[in-house]
């Protein structure tokens, strides 16, 4: 009990004793844990190998503190909806409402703090923001009450699905061959999404990468999570090689860093760019509760012909499904070790649909350098990379087409078929990054 004790003071490292949380990853301090390394002046491996001596019933557990911390931080602008997941205070999205349902709304005492219409999907989002001292909850039921027919939610906030653990140049190189079907199909005209926290294009693994941002008013905020998932992607230098390094990059910022980033209204407005700019692909490497707009959004995306690709999440194999990954349409994704297991923290369920390398391997990091990164928010991106390069444009049957032939591709673990722990199997093997010391 000692040890496991101890692997949760590890763990808990993750988490900032204050500020912001959800846009960035942080370097983790020296922590002396008995049995467990200390490599370069931080924690490297120590937490891949605390994470999978860990009781799984305590991942969960670990989310669920720093949506608490982030709360308690944050308690002017953030609160928490019935089940704790947290909300941008007092405000409610409404879809498409109408010019009489806002007037009534406006006449209660709502103002409209935000408007965005998302002209390729023929969408409009609203968030209303209640007086002053009235909760979210007590704004969404008053809202849904006047209008049962409306579609109304809580400006929900979701959170990256992974950790970079180490701030180590590599020491030998990036052992990470590219797969025959990323040779050739992988080119300037091949474009993916990533919406996230925004990217360090200054990184020199991004010197040769053509990365079009958006977000944040036009001033994206560079940070430690979008930057690493960038880099799996589109990445490229002489050790390092993203699994679609020659791809254009759309990159979307919907944390700005701020606490209040990751919100609902942000990820909508991003997802409406995509479906403008026609990308086909769009990784999500963020994960939180079901959200009736988000849904709806998702489906008109998958409509349109797009593929979104999303990471199941890290609460545990015990945990409640985590959204996008579990809407339906939605390719779910696991992480995976390098002895092919599946990683303790992955979330299980019918959402998993592929498995790809999620651990042992490297990522850029914000500093110029590399980090050791771990979670399936790492391992979404290579089946992002891989579903970009067999589909060049939002098509609804080439998208099905793609998605399947990529599901057969996979090598099958676990049960035989299909099961809750892989989905279909594993893909993108030999495009870990991997740190060789």
């Amino acid at each position: 009990m000692r040890r496991r004790h101890l692997i949760a003071v590890v763990l808990l490292g993750l988490l900032p004793p204050g500020g912001p949380v959800p846009h960035a990853q942080v370097a983790l301090p020296t922590v002396q844990v008995p049995g467990l390394p200390q490599v370069g002046g931080v924690l490297d491996d120590t937490v891949n190998r605390a994470t999978d001596r860990l009781d799984p019933q305590a991942l969960n557990n670990l989310r669920q503190i720093r949506v608490r911390a982030l709360i308690r931080n944050n308690k002017e602008i953030i609160e928490a909806d019935p089940q704790g997941a947290p909300i941008l205070r007092s405000e409610v999205v409404a879809l498409a409402p109408s010019r009489a349902t806002l007037e009534r709304a406006q006449a209660a005492g709502f103002v409209v703090a935000r408007e965005t219409r998302l002209e390729a999907l023929d969408i409009t989002v609203v968030v209303l923001r209640a007086l002053e001292g009235i909760s979210a909850r007590r704004a969404l039921k008053q809202l849904r009450s006047a209008d049962p027919q409306g579609s109304y939610d809580y400006n929900h906030l979701y959170l990256e699905s992974g950790v970079a653990t180490s701030t180590e140049e590599p020491s030998g190189p990036a052992a990470a061959s590219m797969s025959a079907d990323t040779i050739g199909s992988t080119g300037a005209a091949v474009r993916v999404g990533l919406i996230d926290s925004g990217v360090d294009a200054t990184h020199p693994v991004f010197a040769a990468s053509t990365i079009v941002q958006e977000g944040c008013n036009g001033q994206p905020v560079a940070g430690a999570h979008g930057t690493a998932v960038a880099s799996l992607i589109v990445g490229d230098s002489g050790k390092f090689h993203g699994a679609a390094a020659s791809a254009t990059l759309y990159a979307a910022d919907v944390y700005c860093g701020v606490p209040s980033g990751g919100s609902i209204d942000a990820i909508l407005y991003a997802l409406g760019w995509m479906a403008r700019e026609r990308v086909p692909v769009v990784n999500l490497s963020l994960v939180g509760p079901a959200n009736t707009l988000l849904e709806h959004v998702t489906h008109a995306m998958v409509a349109r012909g797009h593929l979104l690709v999303a990471a199941v999440g890290n609460d545990g194999p015990a945990a409640k499904p985590l959204y996008p990954a579990a809407y339906p349409g939605v390719i779910g994704v696991t992480g995976v070790d390098e002895r092919r297991r599946v990683l303790l923290e992955a979330c299980r369920g019918p959402q998993v649909d592929l498995a790809a390398p999620g651990s042992a391997m490297i990522a850029a990091s914000q500093d110029g350098s590399f980090s050791a990164v771990r979670g399936t928010s790492f391992a979404a991106p290579i089946v992002s990379a891989l579903l970009a390069a067999r589909l060049g444009t939002p098509d609804g049957t080439r998208a099905a087409e793609a998605a399947r032939g990529l599901a057969a591709s996979a090598t099958d673990l676990g049960s035989r078929g299909r099961d809750h722990i892989y989905g279909d199997g594993l893909v993108g093997e030999l495009l870990r990054q991997q740190l060789i010391k």
